[in-house]
Order: structure tokens, then C-alpha cells, then sequence
């Protein structure tokens, strides 16, 4: 390996190593908070998931229900309105969800059974459980592509450009 020793090439390879050393630390701390985020996320996912299940085991009734019934409930309940909002969290654009507005079929509550009531509570809270999940899904994979992507960086920092700028700058000293 030729390097060119003089006194310019030795200034610039203690520059890039102490470059590389004041990056690290904020490029860690980065990593750090990414990683916080991300096992937040996965913990609200998972609440989520609990909640669509508690959600599904408390209705067992009502599907009695509507197997044993001839009502038309197509179309009963549907989203009209799904506001998702984007928020930046340490350079990382994740998804927020913000105002879901549902549309409900005009029904008789006397030509209806006296539980539609209660199954248009039951849909609209389901589709808004369902919502919450999907996007609580895209954060936890956005962030964990991102927790990858930093970490690469601080590894190619702490394991790479810092030991080869040190040999570098030591061997260019000492020759």
C-alpha cells in the first residue's frame, strides 16, 4: 500500500478519523431512540391484537345471532371517511391514524331485530380496531427497516471506517 506521506495526507486522515469519531456517538444514540420506538410500537400491536380478540370473545352471542337470522345486514356499516396523517420520528415518516367517520345504513328499528343496535356498535368498533392494527403494522415495519438501516451505519462506523482510519492515520505516522 503507497500513501503519500506528507504532512497534508496526515491531516486528513486525523480529520476523517475525528470525523468518524464525533459521528458515532449521535449516529448510537439515533440507533437507541429508533429501537425504543420500535419496541413501543410492537407493545401498542400487540394491545391491539388483545383488544380485536377480547372484542371477538365478548360477541360470541351476537353471532349466534346472525346465524340464525334471514336479515339482509349487507352494507350495514361501511367507513366513509379515514383520515391517516404522517408524523416524522428521527427522520422516519410513520403513519398516525387519525379521524375515521362510518356511514350507516338507514334501518327500521321495527322491521330490524332489537340487536342491530348492538351489532352497528359492534362493526364500527371492530373496523376501528382493524384500522388501529393495519396501521400500527406499517409503523412496526417502517421502524424496524429503519432500526436495520442505522445499525448497519453504526456498524460500518465502529467495526470499519474508525479501525481503518486509525490504521491509516498510524501507519502514515510512523512512516
Amino acid at each position: 500500500m503507497a500513501l503519500a506521506l506528507n504532512k497534508t495526507v496526515l491531516k486528513q486522515q486525523r480529520d476523517h478519523l475525528a470525523m468518524f469519531q464525533r459521528f458515532l456517538p449521535s449516529l448510537d444514540l439515533k440507533r437507541q431512540q429508533l429501537v425504543a420506538d420500535f419496541q413501543h410500537s410492537k407493545s401498542r400491536l400487540l394491545e391491539t391484537e388483545q383488544e380485536i380478540e377480547a372484542l371477538l370473545d365478548s360477541q360470541h352471542g351476537l353471532f349466534s345471532l346472525l346465524g340464525a337470522s334471514e336479515q339482509d345486514l349487507s352494507g350495514l356499516v361501511g367507513v366513509e371517511e379515514l383520515v391517516v396523517k404522517e408524523e416524522n420520528v428521527l427522520g422516519v415518516r410513520l403513519p398516525v391514524l387519525g379521524r375515521i367517520r362510518f356511514r350507516v345504513k338507514e334501518y327500521s328499528m321495527l322491521a330490524k331485530p332489537f340487536w342491530v343496535d348492538f351489532l352497528v356498535e359492534s362493526l364500527q368498533a371492530m373496523a376501528t380496531l382493524r384500522l388501529r392494527r393495519n396501521v400500527e403494522q406499517t409503523r412496526v415495519t417502517r421502524l424496524n427497516d429503519a432500526v436495520r438501516r442505522i445499525t448497519q451505519r453504526v456498524n460500518l462506523f465502529e467495526k470499519v471506517l474508525i479501525p481503518q482510519a486509525e490504521k491509516t492515520f498510524n501507519v502514515s505516522r510512523f512512516t
